[in-house]
């Protein structure tokens, strides 16, 4: 018992770091990818499975406002379909925007994606950008997120 003790207190003392916070990125910029799933395919024969996106941009700094400075969605084969922020949004603190994509929408394929480009004054806590998709069919659901990925930093 004494040996199983000693052995969950290592185990937590060397996990511990793991399950403290994460650490603050501060940026002035960033260039986002955020994969969007159109559909997934179901069954043996891969009959695609229409899902509905929503891009989310949710400024995580108390104190200081971002700007989003574009929201470009590509289809699977990277061509650009639409600019869905032709002009710049602001965000104050803790402000969220979203753009949405139909369930019936299949112009961007099983590969499309956003590539989000925003920008604050100073450097801030960096926004989660995510994409959000939902479907449903013949009383079955299905949901699930796909966060952001930084492929740039922007410089100022």
């Amino acid at each position: 018992m004494k040996k199983l003790a000693a052995l969950i207190s290592l185990v937590l003392m060397f996990a511990a770091p793991a399950f403290s916070a994460e650490e603050i990125s501060l940026s002035s910029g960033q260039t986002v990818y955020v994969a969007i799933y159109s559909h997934v395919f179901t069954g043996p024969k891969e009959h695609p499975f229409n899902l509905a996106a929503m891009l989310s941009i949710r400024n995580t700094d108390l104190h200081n406002p971002i700007t989003i400075l574009s929201a470009e969605y590509f289809d699977n084969s990277g061509h650009s379909l639409k600019e869905y922020a032709p002009k710049p949004i602001a965000l104050a603190p803790l402000a969220s925007h979203h753009f949405s994509i139909k369930e019936s929408d299949e112009a961007g394929g099983f590969g499309a994606n956003f590539i989000v480009r925003w920008a604050a004054s100073k450097a801030i806590n960096a926004p989660i950008i995510e994409s959000v998709m939902i479907g449903a069919r013949s009383g079955q659901g299905i949901s699930f997120v796909s966060q952001g990925k930084v492929i740039a930093e922007n410089t100022n």
